[in-house]
């Protein structure tokens, strides 16, 4: 049996904040009996929702759009920086496996000045036991990160469970969805900016079809913490208390069924206790990397040699 939690809360202003934020909610998990705590996509500085619902930030030379992304790769994190020690030492001191979606930013060698959509894992000693960037980022997202790589495309051993993650629209790539099947997940972290209609239809799919537990984990945001410098779009975003960002947090079963459904609008700890027996149970009639995968008909590999962090990232 596994103790899960998702959080989903409102970003705070600053990383440093929200750094602390993160820290306060964790210990909540825990003290509720959580072994393995989820934070959603790019938690840490906050997921850059003015793409989708203020006007003229794809117009070229726009500098209040400038000056909002300067803003937001100074508050991007730096991997094995002051926030991932932080984290570190957060999951060694509660003994957890935590997993947090950032905005990384590379500050120095090949990449430099690149930002990444990026999901870490932090083992129960403090280890970072796995870096997964996202490896395209979604239409409007171009603007702001890079494409990932397949360094992180993989199922990593807890203590606590063997655990990978993919980043949003990443569940729509059939071959990143069979990349983490064939590494061999208890449970798959699905991690969105808002967990919408469409995010389950794909959340649910991933557990039916790894036949493992999916945490699906989405934020919070109110127009009201919109960069100022842009205009929101009238139609999208009616009054400074809309919610851009609606949660929609879950936590699945590997049949598909819901542990926990989906909560909107509110801040929440959605806590679960996993019977990992399930996951075998389900595999009888349906394992996608074992009897159901006909190698002697299709061939697969993920190619580690196509991207990798010592070479620039591609254009």
């Amino acid at each position: 049996m596994l103790r899960v939690a998702v959080v989903q809360a409102e970003v705070a202003p600053t990383l440093a904040e929200t750094v602390e934020q993160t820290c306060v909610l964790a210990r909540a998990a825990h003290r509720d009996g959580a072994r393995l705590v989820v934070f959603p996509e790019t938690w840490l500085p906050g997921y850059p929702i003015w793409l989708d619902v203020c006007r003229d930030v794809a117009l070229w030379n726009h500098a209040p759009t400038k000056s909002v992304f300067t803003r937001y790769a100074e508050q991007s994190v730096v991997v094995g920086g002051p926030t991932t020690h932080a984290l570190s030492k957060l999951a060694a001191e509660l003994q957890i496996t935590l997993v947090v979606g950032i905005s990384e930013r590379v500050d120095s060698g090949p990449g430099r000045g690149t930002l990444y959509n990026a999901l870490l894992t932090f083992g129960p000693d403090g280890a970072l036991c796995n870096h997964h960037r996202k490896l395209v980022p979604t239409y409007t997202e171009r603007m702001v990160w890079g494409n990932g790589d397949t360094a992180g495309l993989r199922a990593v051993q807890t203590a606590h469970a063997r655990i990978g993650g993919l980043i949003c629209w990443e569940h729509w790539m059939p071959l990143s969805r069979q990349a983490l099947h064939e590494s061999g997940e208890d449970v798959h972290i699905a991690v969105w900016p808002t967990v919408h209609e469409m995010h389950h239809v794909a959340s649910r799919q991933y557990a039916f079809e790894g036949r493992c537990f999916v945490l699906a984990a989405g934020s919070l945001m109110r127009a009201r913490a919109l960069p100022p410098e842009l205009e929101a779009h009238e139609s999208r975003v009616p009054d400074a208390e809309t919610w851009v960002l609606r949660g929609g947090s879950a936590i699945i079963a590997p049949d598909g069924s819901y542990v926990v459904s989906p909560v909107y609008e509110q801040p929440t700890i959605l806590h679960a206790e996993l019977d990992l027996a399930m996951v075998r149970a389900e595999s009888m009639t349906l394992d996608v990397t074992g009897h159901y995968s006909r190698p002697d008909c299709f061939t697969f590999a993920v190619r580690t040699d196509a991207a990798t962090r010592d070479a620039a990232p591609t254009p």
